[in-house]
């Protein structure tokens, strides 16, 4: 990859949490299919539903592969700011997203995104395995300096490690997380902000 294109033009976002509301969308699924939210706060299924552990990662699976996914909201001022970032700004996006390695499943997102944020927005796609690690996939990016927003600390963590501008998207599940190199925006207007206005060097741990 250019590391020139990579440092001052590109945006690397995970979905679920990021740009897209995964959470509203499955728990409405879970409790269609007669399961209780017992802590909309939770990240982890088992916590967050009446489930046990094996049960949740099954779920989302399932929900991951339905055709539901293709139907996500942007994740609160999601859509009018990458876009914005794209259109105004000539940022590119690589979507990283741990959702499901079914052929039909990332046709499913890849439709979802592209008709939300536009066909030239997202250049680039990666696919992995329901809640699959991502750490091979940003250890392509080390050292190039671009943004990286992610939902899940650990995730924010090795991008960090791998020489990116890390960003935490606020969430319930999240919010008690502090690390003074990864800041935490509440929306995407707080990002276009860090994005437009920062010229600082890339942290490191």
């Amino acid at each position: 990859m250019n590391k020139t294109l990579n440092k001052h033009n590109l945006i690397l976002v995970d979905a679920d949490g990021v740009i897209l509301d995964w959470a509203e969308r499955f728990d409405e699924w879970m409790i269609s299919h007669g399961h209780q939210l017992q802590d909309p706060d939770a990240y982890l299924i088992d916590e967050r539903f009446d489930v046990t552990y094996n049960m949740g990662c099954n779920c989302v699976r399932q929900f991951n592969e339905s055709a539901a996914i293709r139907y996500l909201d942007p994740l609160r001022d999601s859509q009018q700011y990458v876009r914005k970032l794209h259109e105004e700004h000539g940022y590119t996006f690589h979507l990283i997203t741990s959702l499901s390695r079914d052929l039909y499943a990332g046709m499913a997102r890849r439709s979802n995104v592209r008709n939300i944020f536009g066909e030239t927005t997202f250049s680039h796609f990666v696919f992995l395995d329901t809640g699959a690690e991502k750490d091979h996939v940003l250890a392509r990016y080390q050292d190039m300096g671009c943004w990286w927003v992610e939902d899940k600390p650990q995730n924010a963590e090795v991008g960090l490690r791998c020489g990116l501008r890390s960003v935490l998207m606020h969430h319930g599940y999240n919010k008690d997380y502090k690390n003074p190199n990864i800041p935490v925006v509440q929306n995407w207007q707080e990002f276009y902000q860090l994005v437009i206005d920062h010229k600082e060097p890339v942290p490191t741990l």
